[in-house]
Order: C-alpha cells, then structure tokens, then sequence
C-alpha cells in the first residue's frame, strides 16, 4: 500500500495575534468549518473573526483543528 501523504494541520495562532488576519478551521459534526478574517478577540477559550463581509463568528478554542496568521486581504478592484 503507498504512502499517503496529507496536509499537517496545525494551530499557529495565539491570543498575541489579535488585529492580524488569521484563517481558521473548527471541528463541527459532520466535519471543518472555515473562517478567515481578523482576529477581534481572544477571551476565556473563545476566539471571535471578523469576516470580510463583516459578520463575527465566535470559535471555541478547544474545536480548533488549524489555524494559521495570513497576509492582508488584497485590495477590492
């Protein structure tokens, strides 16, 4: 049977990333979810993402499965 290689999920984000543009992946039932935006705040386990279209999204640190600070979003055309 060949090897089978996959992505390396990793959380590389700390509550000192606040204001940065971070992307996220969450365990949900059935599966991931994804959010990226800008870390607004990080308080007593739940990390909350400003999303580009402005909504908040509130993440429960322990459902975190990968997360990572990303470059800023380009700018709109």
């Amino acid at each position: 049977m060949a090897p089978r290689f996959g992505a390396r999920l990793v959380i590389a984000i700390t509550p000192a990333d606040v204001g940065k543009r971070v992307t996220t992946r969450r365990r949900v039932p059935g599966g991931h979810r994804d959010a990226v935006g800008v870390l607004e705040s990080w308080h007593d386990g739940v990390l909350t993402v400003r999303k580009r279209d402005g909504s908040l999204v509130e993440i429960a640190e322990d459902t975190l499965a990968a997360a990572k600070v990303v470059p800023p979003a380009p700018p709109a055309r």
